[in-house]
């Protein structure tokens, strides 16, 4: 339990970190004035518009195993390998997801943190992003959950979680109810423990919005 929590945390905070910079790099695209576009920002665009199509377009099963036995076949840390490859496959949706909520966020906000002198930078960081995290939550909370339940598929690749400590039971005993009903079961419980956390947090986020 305590591997597949970690590997989830580590897929989770690699996740967020290349959705931000995806989500910003094409919002910002898609936001340039007619006439005045960033050839370098185009670039940075369409390699995040090609990551994003390869990675959803692509099944979480296929990139294991390419990373596993192909990208990193020197490696035998397939637990930190699968880590990764989960990050990368988050972080496509993530960045779909904030991009989304930062889209629908008045543009009015961006305009007004420019007109107090706020860089680009520090309008996204200090105004735009927080409001649209509020919106985005729900998604998140979401695809973390997501990414709890797929930590499960690291398995093809040697990953030691959940299922290759029911798997090596069943290897043991020729028994295969009592070790994939009881995970199952312990990922059934920490589905609805993590769903209740994320019910508090925003029911907190609602109430901060009224006072």
């Amino acid at each position: 339990v305590g591997t597949t929590l970690l590997v989830t945390a580590m897929a989770l905070t690699l996740g967020i970190l290349l959705g931000i910079v995806v989500a910003v790099i094409r919002t910002a695209h898609d936001q340039q004035r007619t006439g005045h576009k960033n050839p370098i920002l185009g670039l940075f665009n369409g390699i995040c518009k090609v990551y994003v199509t390869v990675i959803r377009g692509t099944p979480m099963m296929v990139q294991l195993l390419i990373m596993g036995f192909v990208i990193f076949s020197f490696s035998r840390n397939y637990t930190m390998v699968g880590a990764l490859t989960l990050g990368i496959n988050s972080g496509a949706y993530v960045s779909e997801i904030i991009r989304g909520g930062l889209m629908s966020l008045d543009p009015g906000q961006s305009e007004a943190g420019r007109s107090l002198g706020l860089g680009y930078i520090d309008t996204m960081r200090l105004i735009v992003i927080p409001q649209a995290f509020k919106a985005i939550l729900p998604a998140l909370g979401n695809e973390f959950i997501m990414l709890l339940k797929d930590t499960s598929l690291i398995t093809v690749i040697g990953g030691k979680e959940m299922t290759y400590a029911a798997k090596a039971v069943i290897a043991k005993t020729y028994q295969g109810l009592f070790p994939l009903f009881g995970i199952a079961l312990m990922y059934l419980l920490l589905v609805m423990l993590f769903s209740k956390l994320l019910g508090v947090l925003e029911r907190r986020l609602r109430q901060s919005d009224r006072r």
